[in-house]
């Protein structure tokens, strides 16, 4: 079994808005529910194997008030309780707070040292808690204009695929684009990581292994509003069905959450927020893995599900 956690987004600040002015979030309660969700999974028999936190553990907030450091170390604190490693993807709000580079020297780095990972500061990695069974950690922002210096070469690579597709004067608008998601707030996946997440599935069929992948952002239509799915959603996708092993996808980025089974069997969940869940309740889940199913136990706002393989 283990634990899923998304979108945290922790600030020491009063209740605000999303950008469209009509969800609240609770940034100051959220950490309270974390340290909710911990006392669960602390609890859980037989105990967990570990926990996926799928991004955003701190609101974007914390970098206008020099609070980041501060309020990673709460959040960090509180997953510190667990007696099981944690392994953490990261999100936009991440790069909002720190550059890549000063990410990687946080306890949000949860890359094992020595792991065989893409070239570069990619931040994708894989681990096997159990025989035949695997899980792959994508980095979606490998990618992306966010975290990155302005006169690095993925930085200039990743603003002209962002212009190109989008001619918006704000390049985190969607307004009138073909394809969505290619707003700064969104990233990709670079060629190095799929040729290596290639070779990662390639061994798991091999090994008739089943695997678990997660990243930040959805790379499913029907997952996701077309808002939030990872600019190259299509060959994160291709990659997937081009092998037999994996059974499910984890995201988050969209709040409200989503799910669906694709056309070559793959369970794609989009978890729901802590941020935009009220203090009454929560959104968090366990995850049971068997021969042949998943089964998530929900709490909150996460609904129960079951998903065959």
């Amino acid at each position: 079994a283990f634990g899923v956690i998304a979108d945290i987004q922790y600030a020491d600040a009063e209740d605000g808005y999303d950008f469209s002015g009509c969800r609240r979030r609770y940034y100051r309660q959220s950490l309270q529910l974390l340290r909710d969700a911990v006392e669960v999974w602390a609890a859980e028999s037989p105990p967990l194997a570990f926990v996926l936190q799928l991004g955003d553990s701190i609101d974007g907030l914390n970098a206008r008030g020099g609070r980041a450091g501060a309020a990673l170390e709460q959040v960090l604190a509180a997953l510190g309780r667990l007696p099981v490693p944690v392994h953490h993807t990261w999100g936009n709000h991440e790069f909002y707070n720190f550059s890549r580079a000063r990410l990687a020297h946080t306890g949000l780095n949860s890359r094992p040292a020595g792991a065989v990972a893409p070239a570069g500061d990619c931040q994708a990695y894989h681990f096997s808690p159990a025989a035949r069974f695997r899980v792959v950690v994508l980095d979606a922002y490998d990618l992306s204009v966010l975290g990155r210096e302005p006169d690095s070469p993925r930085y200039r690579e990743a603003l002209q695929l962002l212009r190109e597709k989008n001619p918006n004067e704000s390049l985190n608008s969607p307004a009138g684009l073909k394809e969505p998601q290619f707003v700064e707030f969104n990233g990709g996946f670079s060629q190095a990581q799929l040729d290596w997440f290639n070779e990662v599935l390639k061994f798991s069929d091999e090994n008739q292994e089943k695997v678990v992948v997660m990243g930040h952002l959805p790379i499913h239509p029907d997952a996701s509003d077309s808002v939030c799915l990872a600019w190259n959603y299509k060959d994160a996708l291709s990659v997937i069905h081009s092998h037999r092993c994996v059974v499910c996808f984890l995201a988050r980025h969209l709040h409200d959450g989503g799910y669906c089974l694709d056309s070559h069997g793959v369970h794609h969940l989009t978890l729901e927020g802590v941020i935009e869940t009220s203090p009454e309740s929560n959104a968090f889940g366990t995850v049971y893995v068997y021969e042949d199913k998943m089964i998530l136990k929900g709490r909150g706002r996460v609904s129960d599900r079951v998903m065959h393989f």
